[in-house]
């Protein structure tokens, strides 16, 4: 067995423990039930140091959120996740074969993991059923895609996901014209267009509305049955409602984790983050 196999079982009774009866995608092997592992990581920019041995597991369909303050390294997490900056030392594996380490930013993307960041990025001109037609053909571009036919399929395919984000009802309004939730809805479209297994969201519900925060909610927690997320939150009245685990980072290290109530009630958590 490699070294990043030989690791705790994830927690009895989790979602993750028994995945929902989630499919994993052709040629990603996750036979132990962990879609992520993250061992002992090391990141230093110019002798900061970033991530200090940090390790983390995420299985098959959870849902987790990663809190902590400002400089706790949750963005150079995701970072390392994704391919955009390579460990110092350490592994990261999606999946039980996959290195990440030795995988480009495009290599991932396409393995399946879809990252979200703060501030939506859309193409404004184009209808939301354009921006969802041009995900699924990313790899054509913009005015090629655009002119291709869609198949019955890809169609009925665009028309699902546009119901699955709440936005049916704007099929053809211009991106630029929605509200700043709504693109925030339209982006996450945008990924599970390229139906990717993993999905990295950066606060995605700073500067939305009441009704906007509850329908993410709902959201997240009906796409976990069909795909993991991790989603780096301030909001603890969001995080309440839609985490399996919570993972607490602090200085580049794992400072406490598991239930959100868990955390809480971790004194380091309450001195070092949440106060009194």
């Amino acid at each position: 067995m490699n070294a990043h196999t030989a690791r705790e079982p994830l927690p009895a009774g989790s979602r993750n423990a028994i995945g929902l009866g989630r499919t994993a995608a052709p040629g990603l092997d996750v036979r132990h039930g962990t879609l992520l592992s993250l061992e002992g990581i090391h990141v230093s920019f110019d002798g900061f140091r970033a991530l200090t041995d940090l390790s983390l597991y995420l299985g098959v369909g959870e849902l987790r959120c990663i809190i902590g303050p400002n400089g706790a390294g949750k963005t150079t997490l995701m970072d390392v996740i994704t391919g955009k900056t390579r460990p110092d030392a350490g592994s990261a594996f999606f999946g039980e074969t996959l290195d990440l380490a030795r995988m480009s930013e495009c290599e991932i993307a396409r393995a399946g993991i879809g990252r979200k960041f703060q501030k939506p990025t859309v193409f404004e001109a184009l209808s939301v059923f354009e921006n969802l037609e041009l995900a699924q053909k990313a790899d054509k571009g913009v005015w090629a895609s655009l002119r291709a036919r869609l198949s019955g399929e890809q169609r009925e395919r665009i028309e699902e996901t546009m119901i699955t984000v709440g936005l049916e009802d704007d099929c053809h309004r211009p991106a630029g014209l929605l509200s700043h939730g709504q693109k925030q809805f339209l982006e996450i479209g945008m990924l599970l267009m390229q139906d990717p297994q993993l999905l990295l969201l950066d606060e995605p519900v700073a500067g939305m509305s009441d009704a906007e925060t509850e329908f993410t909610a709902e959201l997240f927690r009906g796409l976990a049955r069909r795909h993991s997320l991790m989603v780096v939150e301030h909001d603890m009245g969001f995080v309440e409602t839609i985490a399996d685990r919570v993972t607490v980072l602090h200085q580049g290290r794992v400072l406490a984790e598991g239930s959100l109530a868990q955390v809480q009630a971790d004194e380091r958590v309450i001195e070092v983050y949440l106060g009194r």
